[in-house]
């Protein structure tokens, strides 16, 4: 599939997802939304994938957040809609459930939330706004040396978007996160770092092979759908009320994995002192379990 603001590129199992938009430091537009969730859905369904890498094109910027070529109307999402299709009725109520309402750096975020695979970030510069909060759903970010990090959202007179309000306290905390988002200040990657805002720095003309090493560290022997299923439960209990809610998805997700051949082959090939080849695949054999959702907890 071909793309207008972005770079796929697929070797050895990595997929590279570039933010191409040279002539604008890669800011971010609804057609770039759409393609990374595209991108997204792509790399789900390959099974040659075990694992996706965002970067930005050049040595500049990751993403210097939302195209602000609209000027003053940039957020004024109203304004730059059809007028015939407005969330806003001529009484001035609001149709909240309109698409016009939703943010589109929100349904990237979510997409990478989704994501079946890990999602890794090799932040090569400024990242700011939208180029900060996409990469909090991301299994591990790594930074260039020259990379800044900017919620500067109080600064351009809105609020922080792409339900960085769920994600930033839990990489962060409460402090640091409310700090980054009232100040709007920028700072550099090795305070990001000392946050937990980022996992490791590097040297610029590192930084994509240490994210590749990196993601084959995380994906390499360990099997595909066991990968897939972790994420999604990782990420989810963040927010349970109590661990019998995690105690009911590992009981059943173990009972399931257990019966399969991924599970025979993982304790085989340890005691032949082998590499595993697992045979389940995440764009065929994935489950959701949906059923566990509705199943009475434990007693």
């Amino acid at each position: 599939m071909s793309h207008d603001q972005i770079r796929l590129d697929k070797q050895d199992g990595i997929a590279l997802l570039t933010l191409y938009r040279p002539d604008r430091m890669n800011a971010f537009t609804g057609e770039m939304m759409q393609e990374i969730v595209a991108a997204l859905d792509e790399c789900d369904a390959d099974d040659a994938v075990r694992a996706v890498i965002f970067t930005g094109h050049g040595d500049k910027a990751f993403c210097a957040g939302a195209d602000l070529g609209a000027g003053a109307s940039t957020f004024d999402y109203d304004k730059l809609g059809d007028a015939s299709d407005s969330p806003v009725a001529p009484d001035g109520t609001i149709d909240w459930s309109h698409p016009l309402v939703r943010d589109s750096g929100g349904r990237a975020s979510m997409r990478i939330f989704e994501a079946k695979k890990p999602v890794l970030g090799a932040i090569n510069g400024a990242a700011v706004g939208i180029g900060a909060t996409m990469t909090l759903p991301m299994d591990a970010r790594l930074a260039s040396e020259t990379a800044r990090y900017g919620f500067v959202f109080a600064r351009r007179g809105i609020v922080p978007e792409a339900a960085s309000s769920w994600f930033l306290p839990r990489l962060v905390g409460i402090a640091n996160a409310v700090d980054l988002c009232y100040s709007g200040r920028l700072i550099s990657a090795q305070e990001a770092h000392e946050k937990g805002l980022v996992q490791s720095v590097h040297a610029p003309g590192a930084l994509i092979d240490a994210a590749i090493a990196k993601a084959r560290e995380m994906t390499a022997h360990s099997a595909p759908v066991s990968v897939a299923l972790t994420r999604r439960m990782m990420w989810r209990m963040l927010g349970a009320p109590h661990p019998m809610s995690a105690h009911r998805w590992d009981s059943r997700v173990i009972f399931a994995r257990g019966r399969g051949p991924d599970a025979a082959e993982g304790v085989t090939s340890f005691l032949e002192k082998r590499e595993p080849n697992f045979t389940a695949s995440v764009a065929n054999d994935y489950p959701w379990f949906a059923e566990f959702e509705d199943a009475p907890p434990y007693s």
